[in-house]
């Protein structure tokens, strides 16, 4: 006998579809709630460093690698042209001033030296012949004077008498007028005499001196080319060390050629090239330091080259107090130049989270630090340590600086 079946309620009979459909649907909207929400992903905590924001001192300075460079570099110039007959000093040697770097020859400079010498004696012979001739004329000036005078005397002498022998009646007045007459004239022409004598006396002393001047002139000259011979010995300018010499034994050099360098080694100098991002900062004058085996060197900017190259631009500094004792030059060391005073404000150390961000934005922690949310933040100035924040973070607050490269678009870090 057959058995009557009960028809079974639709929603039995498609029950299994019914609850994966509701399953899928499920899924459906978790997936659409989590892509319509921040991007999370989940990182170890050991695998990024962590920081606090501190308010605490800023010191804006530039961290470069110097080389030690000597204080100063001479140019050895020749003073005078010729063929090197002979190099004394070695390359690398320490010179004291006046040390002989070379010597050289110059066969026409000795022939000059030996007319000079012969024109300077000639130049004398002639002044002490013409001095004798000139002291025999004065002595002739003199006794040439002196009868002037004499006679200029006597024949006043003459005159006085012929007035008293008029008022004795001896002689008429005809007769002194006569003589007056005369004695006027004789007294202006011995007058006239002796002014002749003075002059041709003051012409001798002119005279006497031009000769002199000649034989001067003369002397000075040959003290010159003497003076040359002494320029064909080429000497160090100043203590230091004989970088190179490049000429060798019998090269013929001009005058003024460059042939050697000296380095001055009494003090030495430490040169750095900055990015030109710095050079409306850095000035004569700003201090700056190195730091040797735990000690610190102080050292002051000395020179600033304006001209950029390569985008850096060039800067030499001098110690200002002791220096390392293993100074060497061609040695590196890490030099701190100050751009300002130390000021509180606050920092966060820095790390690699600038080259991802640009330094506007960074993973803030929470309280407990097992999650860290994007915000944004405004970084002012900068030092090789630190940043300085002046938006987005406070005091206390703890960042996470590191691991950037690897969180891709998220805006949520959750910390295991």
């Amino acid at each position: 006998m057959d058995i009557k079946l009960e028809k079974k309620a639709w929603y039995v009979r498609y029950r299994y579809r019914l609850a994966a459909a509701v399953i899928v649907t499920g899924v459906l909207i978790y997936v659409s709630v989590l892509a319509s929400g921040p991007q999370r992903l989940r990182v170890d905590s050991e695998s990024v460093q962590m920081a606090e924001v501190k308010n605490e001192d800023f010191l804006e300075y530039v961290d470069v690698e110097g080389v030690v460079h000597p204080i100063l570099t001479l140019m050895v110039n020749v003073r005078e042209s010729g063929n090197v007959e002979r190099i004394v000093a070695e390359e690398g040697s320490l010179m004291k001033q006046g040390d002989t770097i070379l010597t050289l020859t110059n066969p026409d400079l000795m022939r000059d030296l030996e007319d000079q010498r012969d024109e300077w004696e000639k130049q004398c012979f002639t002044y002490e012949e013409k001095a004798i001739e000139m002291e025999q004329k004065t002595l002739t000036l003199k006794q040439q004077t002196l009868e002037a005078e004499y006679e200029l005397n006597k024949i006043r002498k003459s005159f006085a008498l012929e007035e008293e022998e008029y008022k004795m009646g001896i002689r008429s007045k005809a007769q002194l007028e006569v003589s007056a007459d005369e004695y006027r004239y004789k007294t202006e022409s011995t007058r006239l005499k002796l002014q002749s004598l003075k002059s041709d006396s003051a012409m001798t002393v002119i005279r006497r001196e031009l000769l002199l001047n000649d034989r001067e002139r003369e002397r000075r000259k040959w003290e010159r080319s003497l003076q040359r011979t002494q320029d064909l010995v080429v000497r160090a300018p100043a203590d230091g060390q004989l970088s190179f010499v490049k000429v060798t034994s019998g090269q013929q050099v001009a005058s003024g050629e460059n042939i050697a360098e000296i380095k001055v080694l009494s003090q030495f100098k430490i040169h750095a090239s900055l990015s030109e991002y710095y050079i409306d900062r850095v000035t004569t004058g700003l201090p700056a330091s190195v730091v040797y085996q735990g000690k610190r060197f102080p050292l002051r900017v000395s020179k600033v080259v304006p001209e950029v190259r390569e985008r850096t631009f060039d800067v030499d500094l001098v110690f200002t107090g002791e220096m390392p004792d293993n100074v060497r030059l061609g040695k590196s060391f890490r030099v701190q130049i100050e751009l300002g005073q130390p000021e509180q404000t606050v920092v966060i150390p820095r790390g690699n989270f600038y080259q991802q961000t640009g330094g506007n934005w960074i993973f803030r922690l929470n309280a407990d630090r097992t999650r860290a949310v994007k915000v944004p933040i405004e970084i002012s100035r900068q030092n090789p340590r630190q940043y300085e924040i002046t938006e987005g973070l406070q005091p206390g607050d703890w960042v996470i600086t590191s691991g950037y490269d690897n969180f891709g678009d998220a805006e949520e870090l959750l910390l295991r």
